[in-house]
């Protein structure tokens, strides 16, 4: 007599009953990145996109999306493409939660009310002379490797060394071109 049975479970029941093949559960990877566990059933949060979303009426906007820069002086950057856009009301909106500088993405959800979500960013002024759209810098152990616009680089950029010194002793750092002299950079420890 068995007390004990192991039943089949209903998601296999249900996909043999709906003629799918044993296999199928291979087929349908999750889409999440490796070694990062499922959301919800481990208890982890997912991954925050944005500091601060806001809805803003801007009729007389063009296009259906945008993307700006606000800077700490409360300037705003626009993608070349979006030209002079009167990006106000979306920054205004942004900014009852979140203060400059920020990078914001727009997009229009009726014919003049536009969803704009915001993350901080962290900007730095580096020397006129620095050349270059993108920079990465890294330090582990003490050795660094600068890299600009993907090609090797020899020389210093004390400004970001300090920047990524501040987080860690060890970093990745990546810096980008708002304008001018304004750089957009982003830390990670390792």
């Amino acid at each position: 007599m068995v007390l004990f049975r192991r039943r089949e479970p209903l998601h296999e029941r249900l996909a043999r009953e709906g003629g799918l093949p044993a296999e199928w559960e291979s087929r349908y990877e999750p889409l999440r990145p490796p070694g990062i566990p499922e959301v919800g059933i481990t208890g982890n949060q997912r991954f925050r996109e944005w500091d601060a979303t806001a809805v803003a009426e801007a009729p007389e906007l063009e296009g259906d999306t945008v993307e700006f820069v606000v800077l700490p002086d409360r300037s705003v950057l626009v993608d070349q493409e979006d030209g002079d856009a009167p990006l106000e009301p979306l920054a205004a909106a942004v900014e009852e939660t979140l203060e400059p500088p920020y990078r914001a993405h727009g997009v229009r959800r009726t014919d003049t009310a536009w969803a704009v979500g915001a993350r901080r960013i962290e900007v730095l002024e580096l020397r006129p002379d620095v050349e270059g759209e993108t920079i990465e810098l890294s330090s582990v152990g003490g050795e660094r490797t600068l890299t600009v616009d993907g090609s090797s680089a020899f020389g210093r950029i004390p400004q970001l060394e300090a920047a990524g010194e501040a987080r860690a002793p060890d970093y990745a750092l990546r810096a980008q071109r708002l304008e001018g002299s304004l750089w957009e950079i982003d830390v990670t420890p390792l």
